[in-house]
């Protein structure tokens, strides 16, 4: 199924957002918010998740090049604990949308649910980013900038693996959590460790 460049040609400016590391036990939650020109297509732009790196490299600077707007927003690990997850991809897309230069009026939001952002209305779009560019574009961006920002932890924080996990619960990560114990990266809100570790056998 090909993307579609928008939602409503009567809109002047759609905002696609997208969020990324909700289901991680380090780091911060990372959301995007993008605006494509309503003429915009490009052969293999799609959901971040079924590109390869060097293919999401690629079109980072494409998308940021191309767009009308694009921003970045971020919430903590203590926002994360503070709000909960959900409340905290909300807020990091709000983040996101605040530094946008160009103020949309409507906004496709990835997932079932959103916050309502002042009055805009919006569109929620299950596997959004596989539906519209501007999501899509969203995806990778967030993506991108969270997983470099990953890497770049795990030089600081050898033990957990991020550089390859970036901050999801793989075995690795657990069992660097259980034998050097949590960072202020880590998500405290979060089961860090399973109750039965008998995980780490297997």
């Amino acid at each position: 199924m090909s993307l579609k460049a928008f939602y409503d040609k009567e809109n002047s400016f759609e905002a696609g957002c997208d969020e990324v590391g909700r289901g991680c036990l380090a780091g911060p939650v990372v959301a995007s918010a993008v605006i494509l020109p309503k003429n915009f297509t490009h052969p293999y732009l799609t959901d971040s998740k079924q590109l390869n790196a060097t293919k999401r490299a690629e079109l980072v600077d494409l998308i940021k090049e191309e767009s009308i707007a694009w921003a970045i927003g971020e919430c903590s690990p203590e926002e994360i604990d503070q709000l909960n997850i959900l409340k905290a991809s909300f807020w990091a897309m709000h983040k996101a949308l605040d530094q946008l230069k160009t103020q949309p009026d409507f906004l496709l939001i990835d997932g079932n649910r959103f916050t309502p952002y002042k009055e805009i209305p919006h569109l929620c779009a299950i596997k959004g980013d596989s539906k519209f560019f501007s999501i899509a574009a969203a995806s990778i961006l967030a993506k991108e900038y969270r997983d470099n920002l990953m890497r770049e932890l795990a030089e600081q924080y050898p033990h957990y693996g991020w550089e390859r996990n970036v901050g999801y619960p793989t075995k690795e990560h657990r069992t660097g959590i259980q034998q050097f114990g949590i960072t202020e990266h880590h998500r405290k809100s979060f089961q860090l460790l399973p109750r039965q570790l008998e995980i780490f056998n297997k």
